[in-house]
């Protein structure tokens, strides 16, 4: 299927202009001590290899993953910065048990630039449903992820 911009949901129950709404949110966390604002992780579960086959092995070991997210938001230094944000360095999620090749591993692990360029161009699209309502935050952002791919 195709990715759907829709942050939580929301778009079908929000009683008001969604940019106002990401804006309310942005406003938040300007006035939010850093310690107290919640970690947002990107976790994509469904990277397919070139022969179109599921890299990582599913539902059951998802707990890995979120093992790891636990620990990055207690400070461990477990992730290394990337253009996207920070990724788990080697070793740190456990695939112990797992029928899974040190190359898959390092598959999921990678930055598909092409991939990545392709959805910022795509969430420029979604940003104009917004018009002048959308946080000039947001268009920052999307502006300085698109600098870091390069």
């Amino acid at each position: 299927g195709n990715v759907r911009h829709d942050p939580f949901a929301m778009l079908p129950f929000c009683g008001y202009n969604m940019g106002d709404y990401f804006k309310h949110w942005l406003e938040i966390g300007k006035k939010t001590s850093p310690e107290k604002l919640p970690k947002i992780f990107f976790v994509n579960w469904f990277r397919k290899d070139e022969n179109g086959n599921f890299i990582w092995p599913g539902f059951g070991d998802n707990i890995r993953v979120l093992k790891w997210i636990f620990e990055r938001t207690e400070n461990t230094n477990n992730g290394a910065e990337s253009e996207i944000g920070y990724l788990p360095v080697k070793g740190a999620i456990d695939i112990s048990g797992l029928d899974i090749s040190e190359t898959d591993i390092n598959s999921l692990f990678s930055i598909q630039k092409d991939k990545w360029k392709a959805e910022v161009k795509d969430i420029e699209e979604y940003f104009k449903i917004f018009g002048n309502r959308l946080p000039e935050g947001l268009k920052e952002e999307l502006i300085n992820l698109e600098g870091r791919l390069g």
